[in-house]
């Protein structure tokens, strides 16, 4: 049987949505998004209720660590890849990796490190290929990657499990092969 890698982010802006100071983000998410869905191994992604792109998978959901500011809207991605390499390739190279470092300006951090985080950012699953995800199982996810921590059903990048849920490692090589062909993809982008 084939499988496939889910990836849920979630994130909270530090100030409502429509602020100034998110102002960067909201520059440079279509971008990211096209970026993504021009990615190297990117196969879907949810789209959300109500705006123009692909159909959303179910209703929208928001993990309990939510703070809801007036505008109700806090930024999260649910797409599915072809492997571990190339998620992790599109998301720490290339124009998304421009805007993590900007990441500080607009969300909130979980706390500063050793402390447990309160939330994690993402979470990664394998999933069958004839399964779609929705956006309560994401959020299921990753809430049991908080309070279980990493497993086969629940993960990251720094603890990979592969589809038969084993301890894994991430082909480095592979992860900088995709990142280049996504720097080429990427020109024109953004």
């Amino acid at each position: 049987m084939q499988h496939r890698v889910a990836l849920y982010t979630f994130g909270i802006f530090r100030r409502p949505s429509a602020d100034p100071a998110n102002a960067g983000f909201h520059a440079r998410n279509d971008a990211n998004l096209a970026a993504a869905e021009s990615a190297q191994g990117f196969i879907a992604r949810s789209g959300y209720a109500g705006d123009l792109g692909p159909p959303s998978w179910g209703a929208h959901a928001y993990p309990r660590f939510y703070v809801q500011h007036a505008d109700a809207h806090s930024p999260s991605t649910l797409s599915l890849w072809r492997d571990l390499e190339a998620p992790f390739a599109f998301s720490y190279h290339g124009i998304h990796a421009e805007a993590l470092a900007h990441g500080r300006e607009w969300f909130l951090q979980p706390v500063p490190p050793p402390q447990k985080p309160a939330w994690p950012p993402y979470v990664l699953w394998w999933l069958a290929a004839d399964h779609q995800p929705d956006w309560q199982e994401a959020v299921a996810r990753l809430e049991a990657l908080h309070d279980h921590g990493a497993t086969p059903q629940a993960f990251t990048w720094k603890t990979p499990f592969d589809a038969a849920g084993r301890p894994v490692m991430l082909d480095r090589d592979a992860v900088r092969h995709y990142a280049g062909l996504n720097l080429a993809r990427q020109q024109g982008v953004g």
